[in-house]
């Protein structure tokens, strides 16, 4: 298998010392299997689990390049993610990863609203460099977000046009991206 792209996946969990087998990491598995599309998964419990995830995917990874997508699977607020109950705004983690995520497609799982105005949006996106910033407007327990998450990261994989990876989204899953408010921002 030959991976051209590959997704860095954070996710946010109580206590990184005990080991979970998540919903998250067994989709990426079987999104490797079934797209061929590389993923590297990560814990983090603090900000700082956070910082140093992904400052070692910069500055220690030698494939950053290919990490087209930098999925954040966190619990939060509206446009705040919540790491051992304290809550950090989008505008702290865009100042934390200042110009280092060039080029790449920030996406949330369903856990945490991404309901951003025009501003706050151009302000993450011209901060970190990010292509765009992806997620959901509706936060629902009952139904996760994976299904729709792994046929978005395929489409990022195929075209490169984020209008096209939407408009073929939405035809293709039209009912779960209206439930679930399926939002990018670029």
């Amino acid at each position: 298998m030959v991976y051209e792209n590959f997704i860095f996946c954070l996710e946010g969990v109580p206590d990184v010392e005990t080991y979970i087998s998540t919903e998250a990491l067994k989709n990426l598995e079987h999104l490797a299997f079934e797209n061929q599309i590389a993923s590297i998964y990560k814990s983090c419990d603090t900000i700082e689990g956070l910082e140093e995830s992904l400052g070692a995917l910069l500055y220690d990874d030698h494939n950053f390049k290919g990490y087209q997508i930098i999925y954040l699977v966190m619990p939060g607020q509206e446009n705040n993610i919540c790491l051992h109950n304290y809550y950090y705004s989008l505008e702290e983690i865009a100042e934390l990863f200042e110009g280092k995520l060039k080029g790449k497609i920030i996406h949330f799982a369903n856990k945490k609203i991404l309901d951003l105005t025009a501003e706050e949006a151009q302000y993450f996106l011209d901060i970190t460099g990010a292509r765009a910033i992806s997620g959901y407007g509706i936060k629902e327990h009952k139904i996760s977000s994976i299904h729709l998450d792994k046929f978005f990261f395929g489409l990022c994989e195929e075209l490169d046009d984020l209008v096209e990876i939407v408009e073929e989204l939405h035809q293709k899953n039209y009912a779960l991206c209206k439930l679930l408010d399926f939002r990018l921002y670029y």
